[in-house]
């Protein structure tokens, strides 16, 4: 077994056996194409079969020279994966990486946005061009609905159902989940489905996708980042922020007016509890006010 079929087995594995989006693929495959090159530049002939521990600890020197801790983490789990892949199917009788330990990281607590922010940011979009009512109502809805990026651009006018006021959301693995969604967002929306997006001229294929750039296509996640970068500047604002940080914000606002944690684990679409709960680390008054509230002891 050479690396480039392995890498290609792996890769067919991550998508039908363990249901992994195309972008989560994209980012396994992106650690073990940066050993092979490693692999390459050294002109060294380990198999994945024969690759042993020094070899890989030689690797992840190298990845140290120019990542970060996290970087360093992220890829580390991601060969350890690839490994455990390889030993699963019996290609071998070891995972190589499983003396070499990640680095110590801190816990990242995520970047959020106030609500009088956020207000200025959806104050900024000029709404006199045709795509202002657009970027008014997918700002409305990654912060409504706390939406990832990924799930915004492949959000369709058929996962609506604005009389039972939710939206139908498909997450990481094609996991689909039901998003409550505002009267305010459904207002926003409405408008640019029956000002905007009703008149344009839509290619073969995206007819069901809801936001559309002006040729009439799906919107890549990377114009959804530049749209809230030229905002962010024309507001002037000192944080450096991203889509994710509307997510962010959603979450933590919730938590912040009481919302149970359960509720916004389900409608983030989060598998596990243990990932919300960093929300409650950002906003540590909460657990003060249940304590306050709810404890006999108060």
């Amino acid at each position: 077994m050479n690396w480039d079929q392995a890498l290609q087995d792996y890769k067919h594995y991550l998508r039908i056996e363990r249901g992994l989006s195309d972008n989560s693929i994209k980012n396994y495959s992106w650690d073990i194409i940066k050993l092979i090159e490693f692999l390459k530049s050294n002109s060294l002939k380990d198999t994945p079969k024969q690759i042993q521990k020094e070899t890989l600890q030689q690797f992840i020197y190298e990845v140290a020279k120019t990542m970060n801790p996290r970087s360093q983490a992220r890829i580390i789990s991601g060969i350890k994966s690839f490994f455990n892949y390889l030993v699963f199917e019996d290609y071998r009788e070891d995972n190589p990486m499983d003396l070499i330990e990640s680095p110590k990281i801190g816990r990242k607590l995520p970047d959020t946005l106030s609500e009088d922010e956020i207000n200025k940011i959806i104050e900024a979009i000029d709404l006199s061009k045709a795509e202002g009512e657009r970027n008014r109502a997918m700002l409305e809805t990654l912060y409504g609905c706390g939406l990832r990026v990924s799930e915004l651009v492949d959000l369709k006018i058929s996962d609506l159902f604005f009389e039972e006021d939710f939206i139908k959301v498909t997450g990481k693995g094609d996991k689909q989940r039901f998003v409550p969604i505002s009267e305010v967002n459904k207002k926003y929306i409405t408008i640019y489905r029956n000002e905007v997006r009703v008149h344009q001229d839509i290619k073969k294929g995206f007819e069901d996708i809801l936001f559309l750039n002006r040729r009439g296509r799906q919107l890549t996640r990377a114009m959804i980042f530049t749209i809230i970068k030229r905002l962010s500047v024309e507001i002037n604002l000192k944080k450096s922020i991203s889509p994710h940080t509307f997510r962010h914000s959603f979450a933590t606002h919730l938590l912040q007016n009481g919302a149970d944690l359960r509720a916004i684990q389900q409608m983030l679409g989060h598998e596990s509890i243990t990932t919300t709960e960093v929300y409650v680390h950002v906003d540590r008054t909460h657990l003060t006010e249940v304590m306050n509230k709810y404890h006999p002891r108060k």
